[in-house]
Protein backbone atom coordinates (compact mmCIF):
# COMPACT_ATOMS: atom_id res chain seq x y z
CA UNK A 1 0.00 0.00 0.00
CA UNK A 2 1.19 3.53 -0.73
CA UNK A 3 -0.26 6.97 -0.49
CA UNK A 4 0.09 10.07 -2.58
CA UNK A 5 1.13 13.23 -0.79
CA UNK A 6 -1.81 15.52 -0.10
CA UNK A 7 -1.48 19.18 0.87
CA UNK A 8 -3.92 21.65 2.28
CA UNK A 9 -2.63 24.48 0.11
CA UNK A 10 -5.30 25.33 -2.50
CA UNK A 11 -2.75 25.50 -5.30
CA UNK A 12 -2.48 21.72 -5.45
CA UNK A 13 -6.22 21.12 -5.53
CA UNK A 14 -6.54 22.59 -9.02
CA UNK A 15 -6.14 20.27 -12.05
CA UNK A 16 -3.43 22.45 -13.58
CA UNK A 17 -0.47 20.50 -14.98
CA UNK A 18 3.03 21.69 -14.13
CA UNK A 19 5.28 22.97 -16.91
CA UNK A 20 7.30 19.75 -16.86
CA UNK A 21 7.85 16.59 -14.84
CA UNK A 22 10.95 15.39 -13.03
CA UNK A 23 11.29 11.73 -12.07
CA UNK A 24 14.09 10.80 -9.70
CA UNK A 25 15.16 9.99 -6.16
CA UNK A 26 14.80 11.77 -2.86
CA UNK A 27 17.58 10.97 -0.42
CA UNK A 28 18.82 11.81 3.06
CA UNK A 29 22.26 13.27 2.44
CA UNK A 30 25.26 13.60 4.69
CA UNK A 31 28.06 15.35 2.82
CA UNK A 32 31.58 16.33 3.86
CA UNK A 33 32.99 18.84 1.39
CA UNK A 34 36.64 19.09 0.42
CA UNK A 35 37.13 21.95 2.90
CA UNK A 36 35.66 19.76 5.68
CA UNK A 37 32.28 21.48 5.94
CA UNK A 38 29.62 18.99 7.05
CA UNK A 39 25.94 18.74 6.09
CA UNK A 40 24.25 16.03 8.18
CA UNK A 41 21.00 14.27 7.25
CA UNK A 42 19.53 16.88 4.97
CA UNK A 43 17.11 16.55 2.08
CA UNK A 44 18.75 15.85 -1.25
CA UNK A 45 18.81 13.40 -4.13
CA UNK A 46 18.79 13.81 -7.90
CA UNK A 47 15.19 15.00 -7.95
CA UNK A 48 15.84 18.12 -5.88
CA UNK A 49 19.01 19.17 -7.72
CA UNK A 50 17.14 18.89 -11.03
CA UNK A 51 14.13 20.75 -9.62
CA UNK A 52 16.17 23.70 -8.34
CA UNK A 53 17.92 24.05 -11.71
CA UNK A 54 14.65 23.77 -13.62
CA UNK A 55 12.98 26.44 -11.50
CA UNK A 56 15.92 28.79 -11.88
CA UNK A 57 15.08 29.04 -15.59
CA UNK A 58 11.42 29.74 -14.89
CA UNK A 59 9.84 26.30 -15.22
CA UNK A 60 7.47 24.86 -12.60
CA UNK A 61 8.23 21.13 -12.32
CA UNK A 62 6.03 18.39 -10.92
CA UNK A 63 8.03 15.95 -8.80
CA UNK A 64 7.68 12.17 -9.06
CA UNK A 65 9.46 9.82 -6.65
CA UNK A 66 8.89 7.11 -4.09
CA UNK A 67 9.98 7.35 -0.46
CA UNK A 68 9.63 5.12 2.57
CA UNK A 69 7.32 5.62 5.52
CA UNK A 70 10.31 6.82 7.53
CA UNK A 71 11.06 9.74 5.20
CA UNK A 72 10.51 12.93 7.23
CA UNK A 73 7.03 14.29 6.51
CA UNK A 74 8.22 17.78 7.36
CA UNK A 75 10.75 17.63 4.53
CA UNK A 76 7.95 17.11 2.02
CA UNK A 77 6.02 19.95 3.60
CA UNK A 78 9.11 22.16 3.26
CA UNK A 79 9.30 21.35 -0.45
CA UNK A 80 5.67 22.40 -0.83
CA UNK A 81 6.39 25.58 1.12
CA UNK A 82 9.13 26.36 -1.42
CA UNK A 83 6.47 26.25 -4.11
CA UNK A 84 7.34 22.83 -5.52
CA UNK A 85 4.54 20.62 -6.83
CA UNK A 86 4.77 17.48 -4.68
CA UNK A 87 1.59 15.71 -5.82
CA UNK A 88 3.74 13.02 -7.45
CA UNK A 89 5.63 12.02 -4.29
CA UNK A 90 4.45 8.61 -3.11
CA UNK A 91 4.96 7.43 0.45
CA UNK A 92 5.25 3.66 0.81
CA UNK A 93 3.83 1.81 3.78
CA UNK A 94 7.23 0.56 4.89
CA UNK A 95 10.63 2.16 5.61
CA UNK A 96 13.22 2.53 2.83
CA UNK A 97 16.87 3.30 3.47
CA UNK A 98 17.41 6.49 1.46
CA UNK A 99 20.56 7.60 3.26
CA UNK A 100 23.60 8.64 1.27
CA UNK A 101 27.04 9.57 2.59
CA UNK A 102 29.58 11.40 0.43
CA UNK A 103 32.99 12.67 1.47
CA UNK A 104 35.14 14.73 -0.87
CA UNK A 105 38.75 14.16 0.04
CA UNK A 106 39.36 16.09 -3.14
CA UNK A 107 36.72 17.80 -5.24
CA UNK A 108 36.83 15.18 -8.00
CA UNK A 109 37.00 12.17 -5.69
CA UNK A 110 33.68 11.52 -3.94
CA UNK A 111 33.86 8.61 -1.50
CA UNK A 112 31.09 6.77 0.30
CA UNK A 113 33.08 4.21 2.25
CA UNK A 114 33.58 4.10 6.04
CA UNK A 115 31.94 7.33 7.27
CA UNK A 116 33.17 6.58 10.82
CA UNK A 117 36.74 7.28 9.71
CA UNK A 118 35.91 10.65 8.17
CA UNK A 119 34.12 11.94 11.27
CA UNK A 120 36.91 10.61 13.51
CA UNK A 121 39.53 12.41 11.42
CA UNK A 122 37.59 15.65 11.85
CA UNK A 123 37.22 15.10 15.59
CA UNK A 124 33.42 15.14 15.26
CA UNK A 125 30.90 12.84 16.95
CA UNK A 126 29.45 10.24 14.64
CA UNK A 127 25.89 11.23 13.68
CA UNK A 128 23.07 8.98 14.85
CA UNK A 129 21.50 9.27 11.42
CA UNK A 130 24.34 7.14 9.99
CA UNK A 131 24.24 4.33 12.53
CA UNK A 132 24.33 0.97 10.70
CA UNK A 133 24.83 2.78 7.40
CA UNK A 134 26.41 0.73 4.64
CA UNK A 135 27.03 2.14 1.15
CA UNK A 136 25.27 0.30 -1.63
CA UNK A 137 27.48 -2.05 -3.55
CA UNK A 138 27.72 -1.41 -7.32
CA UNK A 139 25.62 -4.31 -8.58
CA UNK A 140 23.95 -4.54 -11.96
CA UNK A 141 20.22 -3.88 -12.07
CA UNK A 142 17.83 -6.77 -12.34
CA UNK A 143 16.12 -7.44 -15.67
CA UNK A 144 13.36 -9.43 -13.97
CA UNK A 145 12.40 -7.84 -10.67
CA UNK A 146 11.27 -4.36 -9.73
CA UNK A 147 12.16 -2.89 -6.36
CA UNK A 148 9.75 -1.03 -4.11
CA UNK A 149 11.37 2.22 -5.27
CA UNK A 150 10.90 1.42 -8.97
CA UNK A 151 8.52 3.97 -10.46
CA UNK A 152 5.20 2.82 -11.90
CA UNK A 153 2.63 4.42 -14.19
CA UNK A 154 0.26 4.88 -11.25
CA UNK A 155 2.85 7.18 -9.67
CA UNK A 156 2.00 9.88 -12.24
CA UNK A 157 -0.88 11.99 -10.90
CA UNK A 158 -3.74 12.55 -13.31
CA UNK A 159 -3.23 16.29 -12.74
CA UNK A 160 0.19 15.99 -14.44
CA UNK A 161 -1.35 14.98 -17.76
CA UNK A 162 -0.27 17.25 -20.60
CA UNK A 163 2.90 18.68 -19.03
CA UNK A 164 5.32 20.17 -21.55
CA UNK A 165 8.12 17.64 -21.10
CA UNK A 166 9.80 15.29 -18.65
CA UNK A 167 13.24 14.34 -17.41
CA UNK A 168 14.15 11.01 -15.85
CA UNK A 169 17.10 11.32 -13.48
CA UNK A 170 19.42 8.29 -13.07
CA UNK A 171 17.20 5.44 -11.87
CA UNK A 172 17.00 1.66 -12.04
CA UNK A 173 16.58 -0.16 -15.33
CA UNK A 174 12.87 -0.92 -14.85
CA UNK A 175 12.01 2.70 -14.06
CA UNK A 176 13.83 3.87 -17.18
CA UNK A 177 12.40 1.20 -19.46
CA UNK A 178 8.75 1.54 -18.33
CA UNK A 179 8.19 5.20 -17.50
CA UNK A 180 8.75 6.79 -20.96
CA UNK A 181 5.81 4.77 -22.31
CA UNK A 182 3.73 5.79 -19.31
CA UNK A 183 4.61 9.45 -19.87
CA UNK A 184 3.59 9.27 -23.52
CA UNK A 185 0.22 7.87 -22.49
CA UNK A 186 -0.15 11.05 -20.44
CA UNK A 187 0.48 13.13 -23.56
CA UNK A 188 4.12 13.91 -22.74
CA UNK A 189 6.41 13.28 -25.71
CA UNK A 190 9.44 15.47 -25.01
CA UNK A 191 11.44 13.15 -22.76
CA UNK A 192 15.03 13.53 -21.57
CA UNK A 193 16.67 10.60 -19.77
CA UNK A 194 20.01 10.46 -17.97
CA UNK A 195 21.54 6.97 -17.96
CA UNK A 196 21.35 4.89 -14.79
CA UNK A 197 24.52 3.77 -13.08
CA UNK A 198 23.80 0.04 -13.01
CA UNK A 199 22.74 -0.96 -16.50
CA UNK A 200 25.28 0.68 -18.79
CA UNK A 201 26.99 -2.64 -19.28
CA UNK A 202 27.41 -5.06 -22.22
CA UNK A 203 24.92 -7.49 -20.65
CA UNK A 204 22.22 -4.85 -21.27
CA UNK A 205 23.21 -4.28 -24.90
CA UNK A 206 20.04 -5.86 -26.31
CA UNK A 207 17.82 -3.79 -24.03
CA UNK A 208 19.32 -0.37 -24.88
CA UNK A 209 17.62 0.14 -28.31
CA UNK A 210 14.17 -0.11 -26.75
CA UNK A 211 15.18 2.00 -23.77
CA UNK A 212 16.28 4.97 -25.89
CA UNK A 213 13.55 4.54 -28.52
CA UNK A 214 11.49 7.72 -28.78
CA UNK A 215 13.59 9.80 -26.37
CA UNK A 216 14.23 13.42 -27.30
CA UNK A 217 17.62 13.28 -25.60
CA UNK A 218 19.72 10.59 -23.93
CA UNK A 219 22.32 11.92 -21.48
CA UNK A 220 25.25 9.69 -20.55
CA UNK A 221 28.78 9.93 -19.13
CA UNK A 222 31.62 8.93 -21.40
CA UNK A 223 32.79 6.19 -19.02
CA UNK A 224 29.29 4.67 -19.01
CA UNK A 225 29.17 4.77 -22.80
CA UNK A 226 32.59 3.15 -23.13
CA UNK A 227 31.52 0.41 -20.72
CA UNK A 228 28.38 -0.32 -22.75
CA UNK A 229 30.27 -0.32 -26.07
CA UNK A 230 33.20 -2.40 -24.81
CA UNK A 231 34.88 -4.15 -27.77
CA UNK A 232 32.34 -2.58 -30.16
CA UNK A 233 33.63 0.97 -30.53
CA UNK A 234 35.98 3.47 -28.91
CA UNK A 235 34.80 6.53 -30.85
CA UNK A 236 32.33 8.70 -28.92
CA UNK A 237 30.71 10.18 -32.03
CA UNK A 238 30.24 6.73 -33.51
CA UNK A 239 28.61 5.54 -30.29
CA UNK A 240 26.31 8.57 -30.22
CA UNK A 241 25.26 8.06 -33.85
CA UNK A 242 24.47 4.41 -33.19
CA UNK A 243 22.26 5.30 -30.23
CA UNK A 244 20.34 7.88 -32.26
CA UNK A 245 19.77 5.23 -34.95
CA UNK A 246 17.42 3.58 -32.44
CA UNK A 247 14.95 6.47 -32.89
CA UNK A 248 16.57 8.71 -30.30
CA UNK A 249 16.60 12.42 -31.13
CA UNK A 250 19.99 13.34 -29.70
CA UNK A 251 22.73 12.09 -27.39
CA UNK A 252 24.60 14.27 -24.90
CA UNK A 253 27.88 12.87 -23.57
CA UNK A 254 29.28 14.23 -20.32
CA UNK A 255 33.04 14.08 -19.75
CA UNK A 256 34.86 14.93 -16.53
CA UNK A 257 37.50 17.22 -18.01
CA UNK A 258 36.56 18.01 -21.61
CA UNK A 259 32.98 19.19 -21.26
CA UNK A 260 29.97 18.04 -23.26
CA UNK A 261 29.56 16.38 -26.66
CA UNK A 262 26.15 16.65 -28.34
CA UNK A 263 25.06 14.75 -31.43
CA UNK A 264 21.73 15.86 -32.95
CA UNK A 265 20.37 13.20 -35.31
CA UNK A 266 17.97 15.50 -37.20
CA UNK A 267 20.60 18.08 -38.16
CA UNK A 268 23.56 15.65 -37.85
CA UNK A 269 25.36 18.42 -35.97
CA UNK A 270 28.29 17.51 -33.74
CA UNK A 271 28.73 20.04 -30.96
CA UNK A 272 31.48 20.30 -28.37
CA UNK A 273 31.03 22.57 -25.37
CA UNK A 274 34.08 23.03 -23.10
CA UNK A 275 33.38 23.22 -19.35
CA UNK A 276 32.77 26.63 -17.81
CA UNK A 277 35.70 27.61 -15.53
CA UNK A 278 33.58 27.67 -12.36
CA UNK A 279 34.89 27.50 -8.80
CA UNK A 280 34.09 23.89 -7.95
CA UNK A 281 33.00 23.38 -4.36
CA UNK A 282 30.50 20.49 -4.32
CA UNK A 283 29.81 18.45 -7.46
CA UNK A 284 27.05 16.29 -5.95
CA UNK A 285 24.37 15.51 -8.58
CA UNK A 286 25.86 17.97 -11.04
CA UNK A 287 24.42 15.91 -13.88
CA UNK A 288 20.93 16.39 -12.47
CA UNK A 289 21.50 20.14 -12.19
CA UNK A 290 22.57 20.12 -15.84
CA UNK A 291 19.52 18.18 -16.95
CA UNK A 292 17.03 20.22 -14.93
CA UNK A 293 18.22 23.43 -16.55
CA UNK A 294 18.46 21.73 -19.92
CA UNK A 295 14.85 20.55 -19.80
CA UNK A 296 13.63 24.05 -18.95
CA UNK A 297 15.64 25.45 -21.84
CA UNK A 298 14.45 22.77 -24.23
CA UNK A 299 10.78 23.35 -23.41
CA UNK A 300 11.31 27.07 -23.93
CA UNK A 301 13.21 26.85 -27.23
CA UNK A 302 12.89 23.35 -28.75
CA UNK A 303 16.58 23.84 -29.60
CA UNK A 304 19.21 21.37 -28.36
CA UNK A 305 22.28 23.66 -28.52
CA UNK A 306 20.48 26.44 -26.65
CA UNK A 307 19.14 24.03 -24.03
CA UNK A 308 22.62 22.61 -23.43
CA UNK A 309 23.96 26.14 -22.93
CA UNK A 310 21.24 26.84 -20.34
CA UNK A 311 21.83 23.57 -18.50
CA UNK A 312 25.60 23.98 -18.48
CA UNK A 313 25.42 27.55 -17.21
CA UNK A 314 23.12 26.57 -14.35
CA UNK A 315 25.16 23.48 -13.49
CA UNK A 316 28.30 25.62 -13.31
CA UNK A 317 26.60 27.76 -10.67
CA UNK A 318 25.31 24.77 -8.71
CA UNK A 319 28.80 23.41 -8.02
CA UNK A 320 29.92 26.69 -6.46
CA UNK A 321 27.95 25.91 -3.30
CA UNK A 322 26.48 22.91 -1.50
CA UNK A 323 22.99 21.47 -1.36
CA UNK A 324 20.23 21.31 -3.97
CA UNK A 325 18.82 24.76 -3.26
CA UNK A 326 22.08 26.69 -3.17
CA UNK A 327 21.29 28.21 -6.57
CA UNK A 328 17.85 29.54 -5.58
CA UNK A 329 19.10 33.07 -5.02
CA UNK A 330 21.05 33.23 -8.28
CA UNK A 331 20.12 36.17 -10.48
CA UNK A 332 18.92 35.28 -14.00
CA UNK A 333 21.35 37.74 -15.54
CA UNK A 334 24.26 35.75 -14.09
CA UNK A 335 22.99 32.64 -15.87
CA UNK A 336 22.55 34.67 -19.06
CA UNK A 337 26.10 36.00 -18.76
CA UNK A 338 27.48 32.48 -18.52
CA UNK A 339 25.34 31.36 -21.44
CA UNK A 340 26.93 34.04 -23.61
CA UNK A 341 30.40 33.04 -22.47
CA UNK A 342 29.71 29.37 -23.20
CA UNK A 343 28.14 30.18 -26.56
CA UNK A 344 31.38 31.86 -27.64
CA UNK A 345 33.30 28.69 -26.73
CA UNK A 346 30.89 26.25 -28.39
CA UNK A 347 32.28 24.42 -31.42
CA UNK A 348 29.90 23.08 -34.08
CA UNK A 349 30.81 20.66 -36.85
Amino acid sequence: MLRQCSLRHHRYNRPVPPDCLLLGRLQRETIITADNKVRIDQSGGSLLYAAAACRLWGANPGLIARVGSDYPKEWIEELAARGLDVRGLRVLDEPQDLRRFIAYKEIDQPRSDNPVRYFANLGLPFPKSLLDYEPRKPNLDSKRERSRLTLRQEDIPEAYRGAGGAHLCPLDFFSHSLMPTALREFGINLIVLEAGENYMHPTFWDEIPELVNGLALFVVRDDQLRALFAERSEDLWEMAEMLTSFNCGAVLIRTAARGLWLYDSASQLKIHLPPFPARRYDITENGSSLCGGLLAGLIQSQDFPYAVLVGTAIASLAIEGSGPFYIEETLPRLVESRIQSLKAAMKIA
